[in-house]
């Protein structure tokens, strides 16, 4: 049999004029069996539960609609239904916990910290000290620049014998130190970390960026050079000595260092770039050359030719005529097939080696040369002074330029080799960079890229051949297009309510809810449309002028929180703070103590969000709050929101929002069929001073709305009759005027 959901929804209806609710449940729950997703119907079935006492039944309708609101990122309206929640089981930490989540992530920091504290009161109670120092992590990560809260609660962790934790907490606090310029008071927090774990990699890291920063590096050497003897395989204390003597100047030993990192992780050969760069800086210019020679060949394997380059061109910058460096450039345009590039460096490389006397260099450069450029006798002519062309150096196979379309494609593999040779050979005995415990990685560096390719060549191209990312992309994008088209849907749902906004008037409250949909989508051409919109239109603009909302911590505050047990005060620590409407932050009743070695850390961030409450704060929670109710037609909520935030502003303040209040508490009355409340709020919001005419004209219009829904006629006239002496066009007046005359 076919549902019938109009038949069923009239005969819920029928059932609740009757003041029969069970029997209207019974008929709603029909309505939510064949569509589980009917969202409004849920929640009236809530509510109808809540009126008959089953306060398990509504948790379990209100739950199913909240979890949809948090899964689609709609926060706000998430955290309205989960308030509902906690208003039939106040003392729930699971609920406490989800709620501080949510206003954590709207930046609500004040809110999201007030229920923090209360799960990790209600750990503490337990005895479950852990838990509860692991929610007084997230209150900190809240404030990153609360360094002493981060210090107190890295202390907790130590009590409890929580090492890891505790060193992670004290690494942050001294980067935080760090970053404000406090070097000395973080090298303190970095060595009471490193007497827990002396090994501890970001604290260490820590340790070195300020010693830097102080202009001390060459202090940080010596302790991470101690952590790295202890630790031999760690690769990563390795990398951090290596830093520590790139950032001391001392060349050699960040040499000595890289090459035994490189030992252990091939991997990490582009740390010789920063080493090279060093010898540049120091004025070493031949050690520069020699590392940057034997990295070039990975970096080459690596597609790292543009970094390759600008190493050799800080080098030609120097010296000009360096052979070393032009024989690794002309290896690097052999290696881009950059046809113009690479004659021109065989070129200078010619020149230079004629200069130098090095024949070798000269006599493999003319070769190429005169098989580019056949057609240029002067090379050939040198060359023959030389004793002509070396017969492996004319074998090499020649790139396939980007230009060449009459040469069939070949693998071009340039002879290393073949290249290097020189007339004077080359003593790199001394040079420092040998490795005389373990491999020559040097030598490995400085290997040809012939077929007979290196082992790490060999790892390195079967891991760049591995299942590349574009193979798994139909899932990837799959799976982007459904979230981007869930994202659409929703956003094009809550922009119905902007054009309603608009269309009404109501630039501050369109303007309010753009800045919402930014936070949750981020930035969109039709959130950019519908600005441009509103700044389109000088009435807007001028009634939304300087109202501005804003989630940053500066404006957040405790919003009211109703837990209906009494607060048990925690043993030496202050009172719970009053937010500015005079009602407490949560508060966990139970019986347990909490454990002393854990008071202090309370205390401290319990000062820290009592300052940072403030009513301003406040009522932008409450307002959004509202917003959120009223877009989802909660309208109970919604007017309680409204309430309270107008109870946190004045008439006179010089913002717009004792206004906003009033105007939209008339429209949840006039809603609700309550229109003599609708028309004391209009009325309100018209007595209030400081506001443009286009603002008093919407009330006004409003005002009169009331009245002929209250049946008064002739005072709903003189109100249109008002406006259309100001604004003949405002809103479609004369055709009001019209229809309330006919009815006259």
């Amino acid at each position: 049999m076919v549902f019938d959901r109009a038949k069923t929804l009239r005969a819920a209806e029928k059932y609740l004029e009757l003041g029969k609710i069970p029997a209207a449940i019974k008929e709603y729950c029909k309505i939510v069996e064949h569509d589980p997703d009917d969202f409004t119907t849920l929640n009236m079935l809530g509510d109808l539960h809540v009126r008959v006492g089953e306060k398990e039944a509504a948790i379990s309708n209100f739950a199913r609609i909240a979890e949809h609101y948090r899964t689609q990122d709609f926060a706000l309206k998430a955290i309205a239904m989960y308030k509902k929640i906690d208003r039939l089981r106040p003392h729930d930490m699971e609920i406490a916990h989800t709620l501080a989540t949510l206003y954590a992530q709207q930046d609500l920091i004040v809110e999201a910290r007030a229920h923090y504290l209360f799960v990790a009161d209600g750990h503490t109670r337990a005895n479950e000290t852990q838990k509860a120092l692991e929610i007084l992590r997230q209150i900190a990560n809240l404030d990153p620049q609360n360094t002493d809260i981060r210090i107190k609660l890295a202390d907790g962790y130590l009590k409890e014998g929580m090492k890891q934790e505790a060193v992670a907490s004290f690494a942050e606090a001294g980067e935080r130190l760090m970053a404000t310029g406090a070097f000395e008071r973080a090298l303190e927090i970095y060595q009471r970390s490193l007497k827990v774990d002396s090994a501890a990699h970001a604290t260490l890291k820590g340790l070195l960026a300020t010693h830097t920063a102080r202009g001390t590096p060459d202090e940080a050497v010596e302790i991470i050079e101690r952590a790295a003897t202890n630790n031999p395989g760690d690769c990563e204390l390795l990398a951090t000595l290596a830093n520590a003597y790139i950032e001391s100047e001392e060349a050699e030993e960040a040499e000595r260092v890289t090459t035994a990192l490189v030992a252990k992780d091939s991997f990490s050969y582009l740390k010789f770039v920063e080493v090279a760069r060093l010898y540049l800086q120091i004025d070493k210019l031949e050690d520069a050359v020699r590392t940057i020679e034997a990295v070039s060949d990975r970096m080459l394997a690596g597609n790292e030719d543009d970094q390759l380059l600008d190493l050799l061109n800080e080098v030609l910058r120097v010296d000009s005529d360096n052979v070393q460096a032009l024989r690794t450039l002309v290896r690097v345009y052999w290696s881009r097939r950059d046809r113009a590039e690479l004659t021109t460096s065989l070129e200078r490389l010619a020149d230079a080696a004629q200069a130098a006397g090095l024949d070798g260099d000269e006599r493999y450069a003319l070769t190429q040369l005169t098989r580019l450029l056949p057609d240029e006798g002067q090379y050939m002519s040198r060359l023959n002074e030389l004793g002509g062309p070396s017969e492996n150096d004319a074998a090499e196979a020649l790139p396939v330029f980007e230009d060449d379309t009459t040469r069939e494609p070949e693998t071009i593999v340039f002879a290393n080799q073949e290249f290097a040779r020189s007339s004077e050979p080359q003593d790199t005995e001394g040079s420092g960079f040998e490795l005389s415990q373990t491999e020559d990685v040097p030598r490995e560096l400085a290997a040809s890229t012939n077929e007979e390719s290196t082992e790490f060549e060999i790892g390195f191209e079967a891991q760049m051949h591995q299942e590349s990312p574009a193979e798994a992309a139909p899932t990837d994008e799959a799976e982007i297009v459904s979230i981007a088209d869930q994202q659409s849907q929703a956003r094009a749902r809550e922009l119905e309510s902007v054009d309603f906004y608009i269309a009404q008037g109501y630039a501050d409250i369109a303007i309010d809810t753009l800045n919402l949909l930014e936070n949750e989508f981020g930035p969109h051409p039709d959130i950019a449309s519908r600005r441009e919109q509103i700044n389109s239109i000088p009435d807007l603009t001028a009634a939304a002028a300087g109202d501005e909302i804003s989630y940053a911590l500066d404006q957040s505050s405790p919003a009211e929180i109703e837990f209906a047990a009494q607060i048990e005060e925690l043993p030496g620590i202050a009172p719970t703070p009053m937010s500015s409407n005079g009602n407490h932050a949560p508060a966990h009743s139970v019986s347990a103590p909490i454990d002393s070695g854990l008071a202090e850390i309370f205390e401290e961030f319990r000062l820290s969000e009592e300052a940072d409450a403030s009513a301003n704060g406040d009522y932008e929670t409450h307002y959004n709050l509202g917003l959120a109710y009223k877009e989802m037609d909660l309208l109970e909520e919604a007017v309680e929101e409204f309430q309270t935030a107008v109870g946190l502003v004045t008439p006179s303040d010089g913002t717009p929002r004792y206004l906003q209040c009033c105007n939209l508490l008339g429209h949840c009355f006039l809603q609700k069929k309550v229109t003599r409340l609708a028309v004391t709020w209009f009325n309100r919001g018209l007595k209030a001073p400081g506001h443009s005419d286009e603002e008093y004209q919407a009330l006004r219009f409003d005002l009169g709305l009331a009245y002929e829904q209250m049946g008064e006629i002739d005072r709903a006239l003189d109100i249109f009759t008002e406006i259309y002496g100001t604004d003949i066009s405002y809103r479609g007046v004369k055709e009001k005027l019209h229809e309330l005359q006919r009815r006259v």
